[in-house]
């Protein structure tokens, strides 16, 4: 347990940062031009504060001049620029490397200004794309020749000194880099993870449209067949199957509409009432059974209400069962048998006969029962389908998830 003192500390250290935390938050909500330029202001700014005067950048150590309108002007140049650090960044390391040289082959006193130098090579690490090892090639030999005009000029510095500061740069520079990379490979993973949660939620989308649209047209196909059969020899049994058309298809609206409603909403769930589950499998049954299919429903165990995507993917299994059936094995006996667990939930549908495909029912797009196995392995079951011994086909799912009571 968290002692009283600690807590107590813990509530004073919150408050005594709240100010900083919201300084930061504030900060961070400025667009980057802004950042930039209140970066050169305050730079500019903390230039000509007493209290920074001995710290900066420095390549000369030649006796200092007086300080004069020159001096102040070449301290600003090497500040404000960093207002384009991130838009221009080899604009802003040119300007302000041109007012370093020219401030340190003067002698200037030393100015928290020249910090800027090292902002800007930074800048060009982190932000510059392009040219960018021809502007490495041309900011060296630029430095060797401003290095050996000193030297000339009577700098009091050695080699070694300008090989020292050289390398400070180098560093910068690839720190810079450094943070550019991995900025990059940040911005590559997101990417890819939205490439990939976009390519999952085609494919989500793609199952449940498949599974709403294929089983109730091909319902819809198999019933209006059979009733063309029926208009001239008994049309009181045309007029239910005109009925069971129509009420497939105000099923299959419903279903859509439910579907839809949900990726309006982003994902989010829609209420449970809505949703099909196993408590509607004897709805599919009844459906095939005015399709022509002879369909028994059995349940064993207790029913218990479980999560919402377990009870949808139960419902998908026996859905897409039932109108492989339908459409492969019109009129066979079809058996779909539930087993309630408590950690689990088990389908079968059994299909005996032999298989017979109707040339006049929709053609099969190849995912349901592949879809329908990944949608089952998502939620770490199982589905295996394949022919039985004497002719029919069987459909195993095995769902985990536990009972809500």
């Amino acid at each position: 347990m968290v002692s009283r003192r600690t807590a107590r500390l813990r509530a004073v250290f919150v408050t005594a940062t709240r100010p900083l935390r919201v300084t930061v938050d504030r900060w961070r909500a400025l667009p980057a031009s802004a950042q930039d330029i209140a970066l050169a202001v305050l730079l500019a700014v903390l230039a000509f504060v007493p209290f920074f005067a001995d710290i900066g950048a420095q390549v000369n150590d030649a006796p200092r001049r007086e300080t004069d309108a020159i001096a102040v002007a070449l301290g600003l140049i090497q500040c404000l620029p960093l207002a384009v650090r991130r838009g221009q960044p080899a604009l802003c390391l040119g300007v302000i490397a041109a007012g370093f040289a020219v401030h340190q082959a003067l002698a200037y006193p030393l100015t928290f200004g020249s910090v800027g130098l090292y902002l800007a090579i930074y800048a060009v690490g982190a932000h510059q794309t392009r040219h960018r090892r021809g502007l490495a090639t041309a900011l060296t030999l630029s430095y060797l020749g401003f290095a050996v005009l000193l030297r000339a000029w009577g700098s009091p510095n050695e080699p070694m000194d300008f090989a020292t500061f050289f390398i400070v740069l180098v560093v910068i520079w690839l720190a810079g880099t450094v943070v550019r990379r991995w900025r990059d490979e940040e911005a590559e993973r997101r990417r890819l993870s939205a490439e990939i949660a976009t390519a999952g939620e085609r494919a989500r989308i793609a199952r449940e449209l498949h599974d709403v649209v294929t089983h109730h047209v091909t319902a819809m196909v198999v019933q209006s067949d059979a009733t063309q059969f029926l208009l001239d020899s008994r049309p009181d049994r045309a007029r239910d199957g005109m009925a069971a058309i129509s009420e497939t298809g105000r099923q299959a609206l419903t279903e859509l509409r439910h579907l839809l409603g949900v990726l309006e909403a982003t994902g989010d769930s829609a209420p449970a009432t809505r949703t099909p589950a196993l408590g509607r499998v004897t709805d599919l049954a009844e459906q095939a059974r005015l399709s022509g299919q002879p369909v028994t429903v059995t349940e064993h165990g207790t029913p218990l209400r479980r999560a919402v995507d377990v009870e949808l993917a139960a419902y998908r299994v026996v859905q897409e069962a039932l109108t492989n059936a339908v459409k492969y094995a019109t009129g066979n006996p079809t058996a779909v048998a539930l087993h309630h667990h408590a950690d689990r939930v088990e389908i079968e549908v059994t299909t005996s006969g032999a298989a017979v495909t109707a040339t006049t029912v929709v053609p099969s797009g190849g995912r349901g029962l592949h879809g329908l196995g990944e949608r089952v392995r998502m939620l770490d079951g199982d589905l295996v389908a394949g022919d039985l011994p004497d002719g029919g086909f069987r459909v195993h799912a095995r769902i985990p998830g536990r009972g809500e009571g």
